[in-house]
């Protein structure tokens, strides 16, 4: 079943170089700001939270967990590459798919 998250978080954007020093090498100001547009609670009362604590993301949906790290070597050097990667790597290692189309977040889980 596909549940509306909300709409991306466009100033998340203003957080990456050059706009803004990061000196991570990873863009974590980049994923802070965007994960935080993702803490919901889904119809079904279900709690969505996507969180980042050094370079490990770790998504949560309901009871489900999944992690990914952020690996600037085998995706970068792009930070918003970097942040996008671990993002939907942690999403499918929770069960469900992350979907973004025209700014606005999409989630997709197995009920």
């Amino acid at each position: 079943m596909r549940h509306r998250l909300g709409d991306e978080n466009s100033a998340a954007e203003d957080k990456l170089p050059p706009q803004a020093d990061d000196g991570s090498g990873v863009g974590v100001n980049y994923a802070d700001a965007y994960f935080g547009a993702m803490k919901t609670i889904l119809d079904d009362g279900r709690k969505v939270l996507c969180k980042r604590r050094g370079l490990k993301v770790t998504f949560h949906v309901g009871d489900k967990r999944g992690e990914a790290l952020m690996r600037r070597l085998e995706h970068g050097p792009d930070e918003k590459t970097i942040v996008q990667t671990a993002l939907h790597s942690a999403v499918a290692n929770a069960g469900a798919q992350l979907i973004v189309e025209d700014g606005v977040l999409y989630l997709e889980v197995d009920d």
